[in-house]
Order: structure tokens, then C-alpha cells, then sequence
């Protein structure tokens, strides 16, 4: 037999603890410059890549972390994501995954109906999951046109794209949401896509607009996870949809690559999508051949903290820009994009030429920047239910106090 795909638990366990360790920063990768022709061994490669891997990345757990919408990830996401490298199984043939197959229904049964859907399946993301939507909604519903607005996210370009359809981008209000004063009156062949939580500015579109169009789809890939908690309502009327995009990777704190894409007619939807093979036991549904387990760890952490847990953590995220916000909108040298909707806080010095001074003082991976309409804003996203909001506010104090 070879050892090498066996259970090898002082290779795990030192896998681990190397986990726990403290690794600088590397400069440079230490690696060859063409294939080795004999290999190091698999211990000797824990250790060279330890530092490269573990140090070279950033900690999203860390207190400072509050500067995209990539979450930290709980442990439970780590055990499920090792048993599922273990055995490598494939949800495109039964025969090699029934339960993984199962998990992913359960998953999406008990998900589906808070956001008025019926079902549907998993992507690696939620550029899949639009462009999945799209292919849908052209086949199911005729449309020739994408609508969506100016803050939507690039995937949704990118899917009409592929799919040969127009494209209009409508602008946005003074909040960063669509302008529906300025969309077209005519929306027979249109496939509209509204925004649940735009990458910019976390702003909602309007959804009374859905169900207006020949095809609604939410865009919900970072706001979704909100329907779970106590701000289920800021996201009302997206029951009214076709499909609903969510990453599960960002508000639902699992590893990437876990996104969803629901159906309110999954049959329909799933019947337009479907492929067979003679190869095939069931048929090949969505754009992805193969597909892993990544159910797995989403229904692992769902099971472990229950609704509540995870509504708990996306409150206690909410609350953190919550604070922020109070301190930009009181403190005379800071103007404030706009009310954020959905955790993520856009603000900037009023003093335009500070910009690059305070860019320079934020402690890393505490604050990232976009730009709107031409202007430079800065963006704290509340993704980490971790970060220590009083120092982050403490630091951006100290570095506005200054001199300019």
C-alpha cells in the first residue's frame, strides 16, 4: 500500500500545530525554479511551506480585520473541508457521493424559504451563481437584455457577456441603490438584477421593482445572509424574485469556494440547465461538471450553531459598523458616503488632501478603499465578528490627529 494516502496522524497533527504558530511575512517564496525530479517528502514540505502559506496571508480572524468581505472561518469549516480533501468526492455521479449529495439538498431545503425560493444548487461562487441565474432566465424567460445598476457587481457584465445578451447599467441615487426613476418603461425582454448589498457600499436596490420585469434576479451574494436575522426585513420583497444568489463564503463564514443560487421554479430552472451523458447516472445540472463536497461544511456549521448562531454573529457585525458609523457621522473632520444599509461603512476626511496621509497611518487589513463617481472613499467591512471596533476607531482618531 502506499503510505502515502493513508490516515497519517503525526502528519496531521503536525499540520496543526503549525497552525498555531507565528510565521513572518515572507518575501520571497524559497521554491525551485523547474519541477524537482525527486521529491522532498511530505514532512519536509510542511515545513517549507508553513511559512509561506500561513505567513503570507492575511489573518481575517485578527481584531484589526474589518476591511473586506472575506470572513474568518470556524473551525468546524476546517475539520469538514479535511474529510472532504480525504476521500475527493464527486456530486456529478451519485455512486461516489450519496450523502454529500443529500447534504447539499438539506442545505438548500433549509435555506430556500427565507428567501421565498424552492431550491436550487451550489457554485464556487456567486459569479457562477449570477451567471447560472442569467442562463436561466434567457432560457426560461426569452429575455434578450441585462438591467442592472452602476453598483452592481462585474459578474453580472460579465454573464450577459457570455450569454449574448445587452447590457444597460442604470445609475445610481445619492444612497449608492438604483435610480428607478431612470430605468426603461418597457421591461418585457429584461432580465432585472437588483442588488441585495453592492460590493462599494453594501447599498439594497429597491425591491418593489421585482417581479416587474420578464426575470428578477437578486444579486444577494453578500447581503443574503441577513434574511436569517433580525434585519430579515431590510431584504423584504425579495420573495418576489425568480433566483437569488448568496456566497456562502461571506456572510455564512465558510471557506471559498461556497456560494448558492435559489429558484422560486427550481424544476423549470434546473430543466433549462440540464445536460445528460451516456456516461451520466443523473443529469449534469448547472454550468460545473464535477463539483465537490462543499455542503459539507456549510451544513456542518448550520447544524453547529443553529439559526440563531449564525443571525447571532451577523448582528453582532451589524453592531460593529453600527459604532463606526456614530463616530464618523459626529466627528467634524469626517464626511460619511452615505447610511450604510448592510454592515459596510464608506467614509472619508473632509480635508480631500489627507487622503493618502491617513491611507498611510490605518493599520493593515484594518480598511480598504473604492472609488465613486471619481472620488476616493474609504470602506470598513463589518465581515469579522472578531475585530476589536474600539481600536479600529482609537487608530483612525490617532491618525486624523496628525498634521497634515
Amino acid at each position: 500500500m502506499d503510505t502515502e494516502f493513508a490516515v497519517n496522524p503525526e502528519g496531521l497533527h503536525k499540520a496543526i500545530d503549525l497552525m498555531g504558530h507565528h510565521f513572518d511575512k515572507p518575501e520571497v517564496l524559497n521554491l525551485p525554479v523547474q519541477l524537482p525530479e525527486l521529491g522532498m517528502g511530505s514532512d519536509a514540505v510542511l515545513n517549507a511551506l508553513a511559512p509561506g502559506i500561513l505567513g503570507g496571508a492575511a489573518r481575517l480572524g485578527e481584531a484589526s480585520s474589518f476591511a473586506h468581505m472575506d470572513p474568518p472561518t470556524p473551525w468546524i469549516s476546517w475539520a469538514m473541508t479535511l474529510w472532504n480533501a480525504s476521500l475527493n468526492q464527486n456530486l456529478l455521479h451519485p455512486a461516489t457521493a450519496p450523502v454529500a449529495r443529500q447534504m447539499e439538498q438539506q442545505v438548500l431545503a433549509w435555506l430556500a424559504p427565507f428567501f421565498g425560493m424552492n431550491g436550487g444548487h451550489m457554485t464556487p461562487g456567486s459569479t457562477v451563481a449570477n451567471l447560472t441565474a442569467l442562463w436561466s432566465a434567457r432560457d426560461c424567460a426569452g429575455v434578450t437584455q441585462v438591467i442592472a445598476s452602476d453598483g452592481a457587481h462585474l459578474s453580472i457584465a460579465k454573464a450577459a457577456h457570455i450569454l449574448g445578451l445587452s447590457y444597460l447599467s442604470v445609475p445610481i441615487d445619492a444612497h449608492g441603490a438604483m435610480d428607478q426613476t431612470l430605468l426603461p418603461d418597457d421591461l418585457s425582454k429584461s432580465a432585472l438584477v437588483l442588488t441585495a448589498g453592492s460590493t462599494s457600499t453594501g447599498a439594497i436596490d429597491p425591491f418593489v421593482l421585482a417581479g416587474r420585469a420578464a426575470w428578477t434576479h437578486v444579486d444577494a451574494a453578500w447581503a443574503g445572509p441577513l434574511r436569517l436575522s433580525k434585519h430579515a426585513h431590510l431584504l423584504g420583497g425579495i420573495e418576489s424574485a425568480d433566483s437569488v444568489a448568496i456566497s456562502a463564503h461571506k456572510w455564512l463564514f465558510q471557506p471559498k469556494e461556497s456560494a448558492l443560487v435559489l429558484f422560486r421554479d427550481t424544476e423549470k430552472a434546473h430543466a433549462a440547465l440540464s445536460f445528460g451523458g451516456a456516461y451520466l447516472a443523473t443529469p449534469n445540472i448547472g454550468v460545473l461538471g464535477s463539483h465537490g463536497a462543499t455542503a459539507t461544511a456549510l451544513l456542518a456549521t448550520l447544524l453547529a450553531w443553529g439559526r440563531e448562531g449564525v443571525a447571532q454573529r451577523i448582528e453582532h457585525c451589524m453592531g460593529l459598523a453600527h459604532s463606526l458609523r456614530n463616530f464618523i457621522a459626529t466627528d467634524e473632520r469626517l464626511e460619511l458616503y452615505a447610511e450604510p444599509q448592510t454592515g459596510i461603512v464608506v467614509w472619508r476626511p473632509k480635508n480631500e488632501n489627507a487622503f493618502d496621509y491617513v491611507t498611510q497611518r490605518l493599520p493593515v487589513g484594518s480598511t480598504s478603499t473604492t472609488s465613486i463617481l471619481g472620488k476616493r472613499w474609504f470602506r470598513n467591512v463589518a465581515a469579522n465578528p472578531s475585530a476589536d471596533i474600539n481600536a479600529l476607531i482609537a487608530s483612525i482618531d490617532r491618525a486624523l490627529a496628525e498634521p497634515v
